[in-house]
């Protein structure tokens, strides 16, 4: 199957936004190309690859120009298109793994003889771990992500989509799917790719398109050949040009007293037991492959999840006279006052209509005057670049500002102790060493930062010190 995209003056405003998401965008991808779609984050790249698999519906926004594949409006025929989110877990829709692969393929009529040697050749090609009974439930991060690769490559598209599908993933499992994507995309099958990591994803292209956040293609050709002409501008902007260098953020001050602990805590089969002490003043990597229960670690210590076996424990630094009592135990305000948490998936926290709101929710709720939670809020959008989306829907934001967002909520009851799963997510380079900059003045203030994370130059750059958790043989066996 093969697929040629044209693209004509096109642009997208989601439904009450003033702004356009993307606009005045002319481009074509022929048959076999190979293309990474770069921009500072918010430019509209996971809008325009929504748009290339037929995902924007008329009463979702408003569309200038036409996009077409093969001649005709995705829209309309989205066959020929298959496409992995930044957030995999919202196109996996069956309870079982090899189901959810073979969902799409039923779905198109291919015949029954054929779905599951289809179903296992596409998961054998992402590296993924299990067998087909595994249920999605089970599935950490990472792992989801694999399997929404798989159930893309299944019906072997003519147009394959890709939003930052390394994202969520150890590297080892990042270089599996990225070789897995070389193996999938054959000389008819045209690919377009968003990751900010630009040095990983250039040996899967041939070609490199820069949209230009206020409308328009700002470069378009051979990777060399923009990045000469164009890389330290885009730099500046916020594109993970190749070759740039980021500084690191050094604590000014040896550790302080411990906020928490951890003594045995585990999750079976989630988690095996862990020891640890978050300080305050201190930046805590967690480290380790998927499925080894880093974000089940970063929950037990959030006080979002009750501990299987041992213990977490707060410290009278961190918890004055509710000491004696775990953080899962304490009333939602305290807990919101003295432990901020950010999920691995943004949209998991969100619960109000605005960003606004969204930001002035924890101030509110802890009794703070709204003069007070509109400084507070006022503060945290402008540093973050979130201002100008101050009235938007949280569900509109691209990737890159909903995990902004989600930091910035966690941080607006100024809590003693941060603690973020996958925190620089979907960020492009301004926006992450904006990021890496808050969290080093948080530790440099006192506060404690556990990052759950599998980037490297995050750890590099922030890091005091690093836990390391192992995949737990009885959790690979559950």
């Amino acid at each position: 199957m093969t697929a040629r995209v044209v693209l004509r003056g096109f642009g997208w405003r989601h439904a009450g936004r003033r702004a356009w998401a993307v606009r005045g965008v002319d481009l074509s991808v022929e048959a076999g190309e190979r293309v990474l779609l770069l921009g500072p984050s918010g430019a509209g790249k996971s809008t325009l690859l929504a748009a290339l698999a037929g995902l924007l519906s008329d009463d979702s926004g408003e569309q200038e120009g036409t996009v077409e594949v093969d001649g005709v409006d995705p829209r309309a025929d989205r066959d020929r298109v298959g496409i992995v989110f930044q957030d995999p877990e919202s196109q996996l829709v069956m309870a079982r793994c090899g189901d959810d692969v073979a969902f799409g393929l039923e779905n198109r009529g291919v015949p029954a003889g054929e779905i599951w040697p289809r179903v296992d050749e596409a998961l054998r090609r992402v590296g993924f771990p299990y067998d087909r009974d595994r249920p999605t439930a089970a599935l950490s991060g990472g792992e989801q992500q694999r399997l929404a690769l798989a159930g893309a490559l299944a019906p072997r598209p003519g147009l394959l989509l890709l939003d930052e599908p390394t994202a969520n993933l150890d590297p080892a499992g990042a270089a599996l799917v990225r070789r897995a994507v070389a193996d999938a995309v054959t000389a008819d099958t045209a690919l377009v790719l968003v990751e900010h990591r630009v040095a990983e994803a250039l040996p899967l292209v041939d070609r490199v398109v820069v949209l230009e956040p206020g409308g328009g293609v700002r470069a378009d050709g051979p990777p060399e050949a923009v990045f000469a002409a164009h890389g330290d501008a885009l730099a500046a902007e916020g594109v993970w040009v190749p070759g740039r260098t980021v500084p690191p953020r050094r604590a000014t001050a040896a550790p302080g007293e411990a906020l928490l602990t951890a003594d045995g805590a585990a999750l079976p089969p989630r988690l095996a037991p862990t020891d640890l002490a978050v300080r305050a003043g201190e930046a805590l990597a967690v480290l380790g492959p998927n499925g080894a229960g880093k974000s089940t670690l970063a929950l037990l210590l959030g006080g979002l999840l009750r501990p299987g076996a041992g213990q977490v424990a707060a410290t009278r630094e961190l918890a004055g006279r509710d000491a004696a009592t775990a953080p899962h135990r304490w009333r939602a305000p305290a807990l919101a006052r003295r432990i901020g948490s950010v999920f691995q998936d943004p949209e998991h926290q969100f619960v109000t209509g605005t960003v606004y709101d969204e930001l002035a929710l924890g101030p509110r709720r802890t009794g703070h005057g709204e003069a007070a939670v509109r400084a507070t809020v006022d503060g945290l959008l402008d540093r973050l670049r979130l201002a100008r989306l101050a009235r938007a829907n949280p569900y509109t934001l691209s990737g890159g500002e909903a995990r902004r967002l989600s930091v910035a909520t966690a941080l607006a009851t100024a809590p003693r102790l941060l603690v973020c799963d996958e925190p620089t997510f979907g960020q492009d380079r301004r926006t992450w060493l904006e990021l890496v900059d808050l969290f080093a003045e948080l530790r440099d203030g006192g506060h404690g930062v556990v990052a759950v994370t599998h980037d490297a130059d995050f750890v590099a750059a922030l890091a005091d010190r690093r836990l390391t958790l192992a995949r737990d043989p009885a959790a690979v066996a559950a």
